[in-house]
């Protein structure tokens, strides 16, 4: 019997169940929100949690936590200056979330993250959700330019001398 046995096992093996929050976990470290599933999202929700309350400490001993929890590295290859510095701008989740996100909640004794629930996944009808953080608030997307176009008034042409001709007149 699995009773006390709170894992959501998410039909995985347990490395690949803590590799894969792992890379959710971030993901939504660097995207801010993410896409998923509601069993997935409920499953990574706990870890988001856990990170951030590290990231509240910003120990290097947390530090060192969180980067074996959510197993990042440095890029193996050699980049140069500018490539390392764009990297650590977008990419390095621990410099994210000690320098960015723990700062933000602060003052905020839990409950970062929110679940939201989404409509059916087509191909397996599997409930998705979106997870993000609670003082997340998303861009209001730009106007397409057909919308754009549409908004503008009608340029006029300017008027020529000679008038066109239609089609019955020309017969």
């Amino acid at each position: 019997m699995r009773h006390l046995k709170r894992t959501a096992k998410l039909g995985r093996t347990s490395e690949h169940r803590n590799a894969m929050l792992a890379n959710l976990v971030s993901s939504l470290i660097k995207h801010k929100r993410v896409t998923t599933t509601l069993a997935k999202a409920k499953a990574a929700r706990p870890v988001a949690e856990k990170i951030v309350t590290l990231g509240k400490r910003g120990t290097i001993q947390a530090r060192r936590l969180v980067a074996a929890r959510l197993h990042t590295r440095a890029p193996a290859v050699q980049l140069t200056k500018d490539a390392r510095r764009k990297w650590r701008q977008n990419e390095d989740v621990l410099r994210i979330l000690f320098e960015e996100i723990a700062p933000a909640f602060k003052e905020r004794n839990g409950g970062y993250t929110r679940i939201v629930k989404m409509d059916q996944r087509t191909g397996d009808a599997a409930l998705r959700a979106i997870l993000e953080w609670v003082d997340y608030t998303p861009a209001a997307p730009a106007p397409s330019e057909a919308a754009a176009g549409e908004a503008k008034p009608a340029e006029t042409k300017p008027a020529d001398d000679k008038p066109t001709e239609t089609k019955s007149e020309k017969k």
